[in-house]
């Protein structure tokens, strides 16, 4: 048997005066469905960039001038809290290490001389005054030498290992994001830039510009969903921390911050793209995802006018709604403008183009 005998006849398309309109010969190879409704509150989609939280980024200083001899850390690692990030050569160091030994030469000398003074006042041989100023001179000294060691300290050097190298230490665990500092460099202690910055990622801001029109859309301690380029499946959560007073004067612009939970996938300077939700509901149609054609960066569907007419008619589609898109089976798509539920639309509007084409 002619397996080609029993096959539909092709249809065929005749073409009105309305470019958009055309009547095919055999309909009933085109099968329709029904638009359905989906309720679905309005979105407003901005894109967005990766920020450190400031609160999060904690300077590494140097108190001590001097030169680099060491770095051990570079721009991007990641180093825990105490971890030697570099090794200064300071004058600094050295000259406090010379005061507190003076210090303590003079703290001994005048513990010595007011016990000599105690002991002879104790015996009638001196003074009152004396025994006073002896006295005074001692716990002089004893400050002298407090002071001393707490400069020791505030410069960063171990009193006990006394040299000219002091070892500067990461204040807190997180990533290098900032190095001002190399090998053999000169470091001016607060009076010059930071060596290094350390953010604590774990926790990063997403900056988004809305227009002034949509700023209703945006509202303090809402959350907003956040979509990844580099990771379509993955949907994270950013609750909105401010919401910028100022506009831009030539974007018309406000600056949005989102602060998100990072899972380690968020990288600075990684661009987003952020959905806020806005408070009432719309209705949209839903598809077949198989009736959504896609055309010249456009969405179109085809549908029937009267009999065998068909229309093709320009659409905005939104999101995919359940199903399995990549294999066609139950994959919904939504429409949101251009169509209303209800009305119907080709099943496979890729067949029907086709057919218009041949």
């Amino acid at each position: 048997m002619d397996a080609s005998a029993e096959a539909p006849p092709p249809a065929q398309v005749e073409h009105e005066q309305d470019g958009g309109a055309f009547t095919v010969d055999h309909p009933e190879q085109f099968a329709l469905a029904t638009a359905g409704e989906y309720d679905a509150a309005p979105e407003l989609n901005v894109t967005g960039s990766v920020s450190p939280d400031v609160s999060r980024n904690i300077p590494v200083i140097s108190i001590a001038s001097g030169r680099v001899v060491e770095i051990r850390a570079r721009l991007g690692d990641t180093v825990a809290k105490g971890q030697i990030l570099m090794r200064i050569q300071s004058a600094d160091i050295a000259q406090a290490f010379s005061d507190y030994r003076q210090a303590v030469a003079d703290e001994a000398l005048a513990r010595t001389q007011f016990e000599r003074s105690k002991l002879l006042y104790e015996h009638g041989a001196a003074s009152l005054n004396d025994f006073q100023v002896a006295q005074d001179t001692e716990a002089k000294a004893k400050v002298t030498v407090e002071t001393a060691i707490e400069h020791l300290r505030v410069l960063g050097a171990d009193i006990d290992h006394p040299a000219a190298i002091v070892d500067i230490h990461a204040p807190a665990s997180g990533v290098i994001t900032d190095q001002q500092v190399t090998n053999a460099a000169g470091v001016q202690g607060l009076a010059g830039p930071n060596p290094f910055i350390i953010s604590d990622l774990s926790h990063v801001w997403v900056m988004c510009d809305v227009y002034e029109n949509d700023l209703p859309f945006i509202r303090l301690d809402e959350y907003a969903d956040i979509h990844l380029n580099a990771y379509p499946d993955l949907l994270l959560k950013g609750r909105i921390g401010n919401i910028g007073p100022i506009l831009d004067p030539n974007l018309r612009t406000a600056k949005v911050r989102l602060e998100v939970n990072n899972p380690g996938m968020l990288r600075l300077g990684m661009f987003v793209t952020a959905t806020f939700y806005g408070m009432k509901k719309e209705v949209h149609a839903t598809v077949p995802a198989s009736a959504v054609l896609h055309l010249h960066d456009r969405d179109w569907v085809y549908v029937p006018v009267a009999g065998a007419r068909y229309r093709r008619v320009e659409v905005v589609a939104g999101k995919m709604l359940g199903g399995a898109p990549l294999e066609g089976k139950n994959a919904m798509q939504e429409i949101t403008s251009g169509l209303r539920p209800g009305q119907q639309v080709v099943a496979n509007a890729l067949m029907l183009q086709a057919t218009v084409e041949q």
